[in-house]
């Protein structure tokens, strides 16, 4: 467990100009500043957002790019997965996946996506759903073919909520509401949080 928390990447740093790394709490302000940058401020407001307020990604699954290089460890991408029952199955939700524009023809994205993957694998998790493209997707292995009878806590649509087993058959029998079922975060966390939300979006 403590050697895949410190493993940085699965690249080359001298074939690519980012590295992958876990989340640091001095990435927030930038992951934050991202995310607004690539979803909008209203962000919070969306359906996926109910399955991780107040709750703490799954350990180990946080993760952050960042380059190298002259413009060494500035964020240009981040990932988390969260834990979620998926209609009483145990599984993670991924997302939001955000890479900076001026960097989305590196493949930051796709390393993001295959890191977390292995790294949940490798982790003993099962299953992973997602609300996305399905063209992006589907060449992780991401589809549809498991999710059709799960629902989200909010609106969305049908053809976006999309699964992938990471162990056969884990999202066999998969029916029902998609509900958050990760750690709380502290009360103090969370009042940070949204103190540092407000000075962003007031910026």
């Amino acid at each position: 467990m403590t050697a895949l928390r410190r493993t940085r990447i699965a690249l080359d740093p001298d074939a690519a100009p980012f590295a992958i790394r876990a989340e640091r709490a001095s990435d927030v302000v930038a992951r934050e500043a991202l995310l607004d940058a690539c979803f909008g401020e209203n962000r919070h407001l969306r359906t996926c957002q109910r399955l991780r307020d107040g709750r703490a990604p799954a350990e180990g699954l946080a993760l952050s790019a960042v380059r190298q290089g002259r413009l060494q460890g500035r964020l240009v991408g981040t990932l988390r997965l969260w834990h979620v029952s998926a209609g009483g199955v145990r599984a993670l939700m991924l997302g939001p996946l955000a890479v900076d524009p001026s960097c989305r023809e590196l493949g930051v994205g796709a390393a993001l996506m295959r890191h977390a993957l292995a790294a949940a694998k490798a982790r003993g998790h099962g299953a992973v759903v997602l609300l996305g493209d399905a063209p992006y997707y589907a060449r992780f292995g991401f589809s549809g073919l498991k999710t059709g009878e799960l629902s989200l806590p909010g609106p969305f649509e049908r053809d976006r909520l999309l699964g992938l087993e990471l162990r056969e058959g884990a999202l066999d029998g998969a029916w029902g509401m998609i509900a958050p079922a990760g750690a709380p975060v502290s009360p103090t966390k969370a009042r940070r949080a949204k103190v540092l939300r407000s000075v962003l979006h007031a910026a």
